[in-house]
């Protein structure tokens, strides 16, 4: 609350600091854009939206890699030069460790390619098959190991089974990320169960009883068979047990019951 002219008070609300703060007007202008973008960009053709999606997805690996090996010692620099004479397999150790921990233009292009691959891919498995799931993300994470291995050299000296070993290391990883990331983006089953049970405690106001249904494992399926016994051996009080019960019945009296 401020002055204003003539002695008047003028009330600022909390929206009114959020519409004058700048970080917020940035970040809604970015989403804004963002948004703009991405509508542009699904009513392209396929090329074109993978050559655009590829492109910025390098971009934003190359700018992480490069911040990355600017924080990492460079192995490859401060190690001495392989001899001509070094056996394969040392060699191939030794370009393991330039892929690792190389520097940043070394890491800028790895994660470049990574990156930008990963994403192409994507975009044309998802624009094809017209969805996103872990069969895509494998197949655009195999495309991105096999790049990565061919770019960095990394792996012994079978260049061949090097390709299909990366591409097959990749696939697995993402796709073992890509179901750890479902199982925790979809709500529990108990939850499914109890849909109903929830919404007839919330709308009584006895919404912390539903821990005394699931421990009872009285699920939905169960509410038009609940009696005063089965509530009370899950402890709930008799005053909260009576307003259940009527509910349910009146539920069954109007028809709205379900049905075991």
């Amino acid at each position: 609350m401020v002055a204003g002219k003539r002695g008047e008070l003028t009330v600022h609300t909390p929206q009114d600091f959020i519409n004058n703060d700048p970080i917020k007007q940035l970040q809604t202008k970015y989403k804004e854009f963002e948004n703009g973008f991405k509508g542009w960009l699904a009513k392209q053709s396929l090329p074109v939206e993978a050559a655009i999606v590829t492109v910025t997805s390098a971009a934003q690996g190359a700018a992480i890699g490069g911040i990355m090996g600017t924080l990492t010692t460079d192995v490859a620099a401060s190690a001495p030069p392989p001899a001509a004479s070094l056996n394969p397999q040392a060699m191939a150790s030794f370009q393991q460790a330039q892929a690792l921990a190389g520097g940043p233009f070394i890491q800028a292009r790895n994660f470049a390619v990574m990156t930008g691959i990963n994403a192409g891919i994507s975009c044309v498995m998802k624009r094809i098959r017209g969805k996103e799931d872990v069969q895509t993300s494998m197949v655009a994470a195999f495309g991105s190991g096999v790049m990565f291995s061919l770019v960095s050299g990394m792996g012994g000296p079978n260049p061949a089974a090097n390709v299909v070993t990366s591409g097959v290391f990749f696939a697995l990883v993402q796709g073992g990320l890509f179901k750890v990331g479902e199982k925790f983006s979809k709500p529990p089953v108990e939850d499914v169960l109890y849909s109903e049970t929830r919404s007839m405690l919330s709308r009584l106001g006895l919404e912390s009883y539903e821990k005394n249904f699931k421990k009872g494992l009285l699920t939905d399926r169960t509410l038009p068979l609940l009696t005063d016994s089965a509530l009370r051996d899950v402890r709930i009080p008799p005053g909260p047990r009576l307003v259940i019960l009527d509910d349910i019945q009146r539920k069954k009296g109007t028809g709205g019951g379900r049905r075991a």
